[in-house]
């Protein structure tokens, strides 16, 4: 038997047949399951229940699965968890608003088991094979700590989000290099993933708002590069 930790999964849904469904099914796979039927409970299970992994419904008496995102990205002890967006809403501007916030996935009801379970460990699989990394990079006025999530700007220190925060650090340690949207999306969310293009200018927006406009670089037409100069 094994003593490898079970990866641990919150369901954050209203509807009790899709908890029962995919707790069933999870637990089957070998994950350890818990749920919360509206968002304000999803954020209080989760900093007790710390999971590897959130699926989270939109559309939620009390508080929308965006907001309990926000919530959630904004603590520290819960920046690595992984979250999936799982709704009947397939409009453009809920998936925009979802990666908006930090999801890691979006998945459009109605859900099908065996095909999450591959969404959850292509997740896991993509984060096992990111190569080594130097901890930190200096470069400019900024310290990026890939550890702590943290940018250090004249000794002032910066949170980001996940996906924000491997964003400026991917392009900083490929500094004059300009990547497309394309490539962005791939070295950053993967192949597993369908994100619109639109999320990666949602992202830079969000960087350059708190570390500031003069790091990152539009290239009109073709994408992004941290400017050196």
């Amino acid at each position: 038997m094994s003593d490898k930790p079970k990866i641990k999964v919150l369901v954050v849904d209203d509807e009790p047949d899709i908890i029962e469904i995919l707790t069933y099914n999870l637990e089957k796979e070998g994950y350890e399951v818990a749920s919360a039927t509206n968002g304000m409970e999803g954020v209080k299970t989760a900093v007790k229940f710390k999971p590897d992994v959130i699926l989270l419904d939109i559309m939620m008496p009390q508080q929308d699965g965006v907001e309990t995102c926000r919530q959630i990205r904004d603590l520290e002890e819960l920046k690595n968890t992984f979250i999936i967006f799982l709704t009947a809403r397939s409009e453009e501007y809920s998936e925009v608003a979802a990666f908006d916030v930090g999801a890691d996935d979006y998945i459009t009801k109605p859900i099908k088991p065996r095909a999450l379970v591959s969404r959850i460990a292509a997740l896991f699989r993509r984060e096992s094979k990111k190569e080594p990394e130097n901890t930190q990079i200096k470069i400019k006025d900024l310290v990026i700590d890939r550890t702590s999530f943290t940018i250090d700007k004249n000794g002032k220190t910066i949170t980001l989000p996940k996906k924000e925060f491997e964003l400026l650090y991917f392009l900083a340690k490929n500094p004059n290099m300009v990547f497309s949207r394309d490539e962005l999306l791939q070295n950053i969310w993967g192949t597993d993933v369908f994100v619109l293009a639109r999320t990666v200018d949602v992202h830079i927006r969000k960087v350059r708002e708190k570390i500031g406009d003069n790091y990152i670089t539009t290239v009109k037409g073709v994408g992004y590069k941290f400017e050196l100069n």
